[in-house]
């Protein structure tokens, strides 16, 4: 008998949505998606089995400042909780329960519902995550973070299961939570397509849906600023939102430095590195524009700073384009040097040379970005799927822990 899976997040598209479909698609199980009711009506053409669930109250109505997250994480569960006791109500208990940490947080189902609990988390807290110290949080910042970290811990605590994307991500957790917690990186459905026919000067690429200092916005921009000043002709191209919420503190900075709340982080950067003011900035693409437009990039740089796992990287290799990408965190789970892209350590004069040298070898560009599409299609979801059905029917068979754990 198919086990019947309910998927939470408030955000759909999420991390959880194309596998929930996949699901249903395959007959592996039967799967439903609890979402924010304008969420599910914008997306019932997309996805089946949307359901709709309501935070009690406000979630952006501010509150005491250092509990105003801990505060959007309770109104979201106590909504969640009433979502889920209505479908079971409704349409009887479901087998397992999968949430999203920080968009349909479990923590108020825990005893209240006789269902077992996998919880997403994606990273514990900023501390844990780490931010650039040019951009630091300000005192209140840091300790607002120790109440969602306090929340983070304790759902590893009584989750029957906790997933997070990396094995990168499972190390910023206490190593007495660690054996609760599961990698599993998510799975896409990426068509890679023959790269466009070269157009024009060769073509470095950025692609981060945040075009943030912890996705190395700063270090992309700097390279170009110095390869235009030593007079190379390529084109740069920087794809993502320059006004996207990011995983750090830069903006807050931008702003002081400016006292003005219309410029980014590109801005500043720009102000900085002005010989960079050659990359073009498309902004937030359609979806299909934004594939198109990978496409036609020669090579990609991924000078990553801080992350647990960035489904960009993985859309970028899946789509067989050659990438330089930083020897840290996550990304060694992914790239492997010399075999489907380059891992370089923080070293300006070590990138520069090694984007004039694939600029000017298009037979190695071509074989790493060959590699780099079979290492993509082995995350397409297809694949995938049943890795995380392995690890639901290892938490159904767990159950939710005792209280105290």
């Amino acid at each position: 008998m198919k086990p019947v899976i309910l998927f939470a997040s408030a955000v759909c598209p999420g991390q959880f949505s194309l596998l929930c479909q996949h699901l249903n698609d395959t007959g592996q199980a039967e799967a439903y998606y609890m979402t924010m009711p304008g969420n599910k009506a914008r997306n019932e053409g997309r996805y089946s089995n949307l359901l709709a669930f309501d935070p009690d109250g406000d979630i952006n109505k501010p509150g005491y400042y250092y509990a105003a997250r801990t505060e959007r994480s309770a109104r979201l569960s106590r909504g969640l909780l009433k979502a889920v006791q209505q479908f079971i109500a409704d349409r009887g208990r479901p087998d397992l329960i999968v949430c999203h940490s920080n968009w349909a947080p479990p923590q108020f189902l825990f005893d209240e519902v006789d269902v077992p609990v996998v919880s997403y988390i994606e990273f514990p807290s900023y501390h844990a995550h780490g931010w650039d110290p040019a951009y630091p949080p300000d005192p209140g910042q840091r300790l607002t973070d120790r109440n969602a970290e306090m929340v983070a811990f304790h759902q590893v605590l009584r989750s029957a299961l906790t997933i997070v994307p990396s094995a990168y991500a499972r190390s910023l957790f206490p190593p007495e939570l660690q054996p609760r917690i599961a990698v599993q990186f998510e799975g896409f459905d990426v068509r890679p397509e023959p790269a466009a026919a070269p157009e024009g000067p060769f073509t470095v690429g950025f692609a981060a849906r945040d075009l943030s200092s912890a996705k190395g916005l700063e270090v992309f921009v700097r390279l170009v600023d110095r390869l235009v000043q030593d007079g190379e002709e390529m084109r740069f191209v920087a794809i993502g939102d320059p006004a996207a919420p990011t995983y750090g503190y830069e903006q807050q900075f931008v702003h002081r430095h400016y006292d003005d709340p219309s410029k980014t982080f590109r801005d500043y950067l720009l102000d900085r590195y002005p010989a960079a003011r050659v990359i073009e900035f498309p902004g937030k693409l359609p979806y299909e524009d934004y594939a198109a437009l990978v496409n036609r990039i020669d090579l990609f740089l991924y000078p990553l700073r801080y992350g647990v796992a960035n489904w960009g990287l993985m859309e970028i290799m899946a789509r067989g384009r050659p990438v330089i990408a930083s020897a840290r965190n996550f990304i060694p789970e992914l790239v492997r040097h010399g075999e489907n892209g380059l891992l370089l350590p923080d070293d300006d004069g070590l990138w520069l040379r090694e984007i004039r040298r694939l600029r000017d070898d298009p037979a190695e560009r071509a074989r790493l970005g060959a590699a780099a599409a079979v290492t993509g299609a082995e995350y397409h979801i297809a694949k995938i799927a049943p890795k995380f059905m392995a690890l639901f029917r290892r938490a159904m068979a767990a159950g939710n822990p005792a209280r105290g754990g």
